[in-house]
């Protein structure tokens, strides 16, 4: 038998229990302690996982044999946490964003590096496998040269008060751009309003136009104030475009074969003649599981095998690092420039 790795749980807000869920169905891991500042929520747990020890201090897990953790607080506390649990020999899985300071992200790739612990992000759509069919179309070519990205996400809520629209919301469409893409932005310009939350001076809707290498762009709009939920990525290539529905629950992704290519430079207007094509749409089969199980699953398997996840420190990193230029452009008015400094491998 394979020995189980030893797991506990840090935060019980909207995605805590939905790790702990996973976690304790796992073959090979063992959910052992689940950690929370409200003793009310912990009672709630106690009755969903009678088993795993209840605590308000996360500093007992070392005590309690645990060999790695999974931290779903608020982004404030991401950094104080994780670099506690990292210092204490433990692996960890910090929910996004990884932290709120790109210099945060760095100390604590540095600090897992040093202590030989998995370090890992929970981009959860970089599991999702329709997300990761898209890699493989860009990939492979199949839609040609990529011209742009155009990403939606909005709802009506959930308003909170401690963080915004674009830092709530825009690190899975960014994580997904950098993740399709292979590739990480230059440069940012964000533009936004507050309306429902301007009293508390955050931002509820956020428009970012993100430019990559080779000319590629990618345009997020995310809102917590619109009548309708909106999960969708719009891919355009030089031979096909393709579109992915998050709520869609079955077809997915769409590849249309459009395109239009252009004639020879001309004199006049006259001579121009666009030539447009118009093909089939092609729904591809995907076969669903849980982006959740197969983040966690692959948090186990990197511990067991000492491999490193697809969302490791570095991709975290590399979506604060957006983050944190498109703050800027929300308070400058400007495109701002990601700067990005090398990381010891």
């Amino acid at each position: 038998m394979v020995e189980k790795t030893r797991i506990g749980i840090i935060g019980l807000g909207y995605w805590g229990p939905n790790l702990a869920r996973n976690f304790d169905e796992l073959e090979d891991a063992k959910l052992v302690a689940i950690a929370d500042l409200s003793t009310e929520r912990l009672e709630a747990m106690k009755r969903r996982f009678p088993d795993a020890k209840l605590t308000t201090d996360f500093n007992e897990f070392p005590s309690m044999g645990i060999q790695a953790v999974a931290i779903a607080t608020p982004p404030k506390t991401h950094f104080r946490i994780a670099k506690a649990c990292i210092e204490a020999g433990l692996h960890v899985l910090v929910e996004k964003p990884l932290t709120l300071k790109q210099e945060d992200s760095e100390t604590l790739i540095e600090l897992a590096r040093e202590h030989d612990r998995v370090l890992m992000t929970g981009h959860t759509f970089l599991y999702n496998p329709a997300i990761r069919e898209i890699r493989r179309y860009i990939q492979e070519g199949e839609l040609g040269e990529i011209y742009y990205i155009d990403a939606v996400r909005t709802n009506l809520g959930l308003f909170q008060l401690d963080t915004d629209a674009m830092w709530d919301l825009a690190p899975h469409d960014i994580s997904i751009a950098n993740y399709v893409l292979d590739s990480y932005p230059d440069s940012v310009m964000a533009t936004g309003g507050s309306f429902i939350m301007r009293p508390y001076n955050l931002h509820d809707v956020v428009y970012m136009h993100i430019r990559y290498p080779n000319g590629v762009i990618c345009n997020v709009r995310v809102s917590w104030l619109d009548p309708n939920k909106a999960r969708k990525i719009t891919i355009v290539g030089s031979k096909k475009m393709l579109v992915y529905d998050d709520i869609e629950p079955l077809e997915k992704i769409r590849i249309y074969d459009k395109g239009v290519s252009t004639p020879p430079l001309t004199d006049t207007y006259g001579e121009f003649r666009a030539s447009y094509r118009y093909g089939a749409v092609t729904i591809p089969h995907v076969s669903w599981h849980e982006p959740l199980r197969i983040e966690c699953q692959h948090f186990i398997d990197c511990i067991n095998n000492g491999t490193n996840p697809v969302s490791d420190g570095l991709a975290g990193k590399h979506v604060v690092e957006v983050l944190e230029a498109g703050s800027r452009s929300l308070i400058s008015g400007q495109e701002e420039i990601i700067e990005r400094a090398p990381v010891p491998v």
